[in-house]
C-alpha cells in the first residue's frame, strides 16, 4: 500500500485554523488532531503522576486537570512549560505517528497549532512532514476576529495575539500560505485549490 503524504497544518490564533481543519475533514481527508490527543493523554496515569510530582497535588481535582490553573503556570513560567513538554510530548508523538500508519486516506493532515514553534521536537521524534500549511489572515484582522470570538477588547486580543510568534515570521517557513481573510467558501475554495495543486507536485 502507497504511503500517505503528511501535511502540518498551523495558524495563529484567530487565524481560521479550526475553520480549514473542518473543511479538510469534510472533504475525507484523515486530520490528526494534536490538541485533541494531548488532551486524551493528560488523563493517563503515568502522566497524572509526573504531573502531580512537578506542579503540585492540587493541580488535578478528583483525577480532573485544573487545565486553568495549569495553563496559567505554563504562560508565566517558560521552564514549566518546558517540564510539562517533556512529559506529554513522548506520548503525544508516539500516537501521532501510529494514527499515521493507521491513515486511510492519501493525505493525512496534522493539526498542530503551534507546529513552527515545536520544529525541533517534530525532528526529535523522527515526525516527517511533506509539506507546512500556514492558515494566514493578517495581524488587524486577526485581532478584531479574536475580540468577537472571545468577546474581549483590543488591549486584550492585542495582548494575546502578542504572546505568540507572529503569524508574519510563521510565512517562511510556510510551504503553502492559504489567505482566509474573506469567507469560508472562499477557504473552501482555496483549500481545495492547494489539494489539487499538492497531487500533482
Amino acid at each position: 500500500m502507497k504511503q500517505s503524504k503528511v501535511v502540518g497544518l498551523t495558524g495563529s490564533i484567530a487565524t481560521g485554523k479550526s475553520a480549514a481543519s473542518n473543511i479538510i475533514k469534510s472533504l475525507g481527508y484523515d486530520l490528526i488532531d494534536a490538541d485533541k490527543i494531548a488532551r486524551e493523554i493528560i488523563n493517563d496515569e503515568d502522566i497524572i503522576k509526573n504531573i502531580k510530582e512537578n506542579f503540585g497535588e492540587d493541580i488535578y481535582i478528583n483525577n480532573n486537570l485544573n487545565r486553568e490553573k495549569l495553563g496559567k503556570i505554563i504562560f508565566e513560567d517558560s521552564e514549566k512549560r518546558k517540564i510539562l513538554n517533556e512529559i506529554t510530548h513522548p506520548k503525544i508523538y508516539s500516537k501521532i505517528k501510529a494514527y499515521i500508519i493507521e491513515g486511510k486516506s492519501e493525505i493525512i493532515f496534522l493539526d498542530i497549532p503551534l507546529l513552527i514553534e515545536t520544529l525541533s521536537d517534530i525532528e526529535k521524534y523522527d515526525l516527517h512532514l511533506d509539506e507546512i500549511w500556514l492558515i494566514y489572515v493578517n495581524r488587524e484582522t486577526q485581532i478584531k476576529r479574536l475580540m468577537e470570538r472571545d468577546n474581549i477588547d483590543y488591549d486584550y486580543a492585542l495582548e494575546k495575539v502578542s504572546s505568540q510568534m507572529s503569524v508574519e515570521d510563521k510565512l517562511s517557513y510556510a510551504d503553502v500560505v492559504i489567505d482566509n481573510s474573506l469567507t469560508k467558501e472562499d477557504l473552501e475554495e482555496k483549500i481545495k485549490k492547494e489539494l489539487s495543486n499538492f497531487k500533482r507536485r
